[in-house]
């Protein structure tokens, strides 16, 4: 039987991650039964103390059990958690020494979405990968820049830790898990009782490109106006460097540790956001898009937008263009 502890944070917690992983680990109880199979996981609502945690004004939850009551668990689930990160992370410091001693037990570790924020706080993710919330990747790389944070990806498998993309993408890690504690079979019903798609990898599509620029270099900020303003224009490192009368090393490398991107990423994000917005909306092709996002080479353009948008620009159009779909 293994032993599963859900974490009851104090302040904002997304409900859904809570409710989500407590029903989908008792529920797979009952699919276990009805195959002859004997239960395997023994679920509990942890808290730093034994008060109902009240969420979004209406919800209530209370603990099962308080932390200290717990010698040794399996799997810590770690929930989304909403608000201020810097006081959200303040008001359950509490959590994190027992976090760390039930992981350097054996314990395994799984967050959901923003619940990276507080699993990185406890220092467990130096040097290692982690997903979130592709909103909140500016800001996490800001307070955990020893965290390898990989924005496009839904989930994270780490040395016994595990990490989710944003929003209702918690539900792909927790079949994921699911399936490495039970099976495939199982895995693939849940998901089929709950109406989830499966294997999904990556939250890329679902990303809306916004630079970074809560920095305080007023050269960057000026070399990414100058990129969003004429980024349909043959707009290269060079010509950014002669405008700003600044170096090409040293423009290359404040953009980097201001914004997180090479110069040259930078300006095919902006580019393929704009193509995005382009394939979304009205009745422009995929030609159309490109050549209004400065694209004039067809195999490279749709090099790069799957690469960032993850999926071609044809079946981006066809998902997002219900004007293009019904034409």
């Amino acid at each position: 039987m293994r032993h599963v502890s859900i974490l009851v944070p104090k302040g904002a917690a997304a409900l859904g991650c809570i409710e989500g992983s407590f029903i989908l680990f008792t529920k797979t109880n009952d699919f276990l039964a009805a195959r002859g199979r004997p239960p395997q996981f023994a679920v509990q609502l942890v808290g730093l103390t034994g008060d109902a945690q009240v969420y979004d004004r209406l919800f209530s939850v209370r603990p099962d059990v308080t932390i200290d009551k717990i010698r040794k668990t399996d799997l810590i689930i770690i929930p989304a958690v909403n608000g201020n990160p810097d006081d959200v992370i303040a008001m359950n410091k509490g959590f994190f020494p027992w976090i760390v001693r039930q992981y350097q037990s054996g314990a395994e570790i799984a967050s959901l979405c923003v619940g990276a924020f507080l699993l990185a706080a406890t220092g467990l993710m130096k040097g290692k990968h982690c997903a979130t919330h592709w909103m909140s990747a500016n800001d996490f790389r800001k307070r955990f820049p020893e965290v390898n944070l990989v924005s496009e990806s839904i989930i994270t498998d780490e040395n016994g830790i595990y990490t989710s993309g944003g929003a209702h993408s918690f539900w792909n890690l927790l079949l994921y898990m699911l399936e490495k504690y039970t099976d495939r079979e199982i895995a693939v019903y849940a998901s089929k009782f709950y109406e989830i798609e499966i294997d999904r990898d990556k939250q890329s599509p679902f990303l809306i490109f916004n630079g970074q620029k809560d920095h305080g270099d007023d050269v960057v900020k000026k070399a990414q106006e100058l990129i969003e303003s004429g980024y349909r224009e043959r707009i290269t490192v060079d010509h950014l460097c002669d405008t700003l009368a600044v170096g090409r090393r040293s423009l290359e490398r404040r953009f980097k540790q201001a914004t997180g991107n090479t110069v040259s990423e930078y300006i095919q994000r902006v580019r393929i956001e704009a193509a995005k917005k382009n394939l979304e909306t009205g009745r422009k092709n995929v030609n159309e898009a490109m050549y209004e996002a400065g694209y004039s080479d067809t195999k490279a353009f749709r090099e790069v937008f799957k690469k960032i948008a993850g999926m071609s620009p044809l079946d981006y159009r066809t998902r997002y263009n219900r004007v293009a779909v019904s034409a």
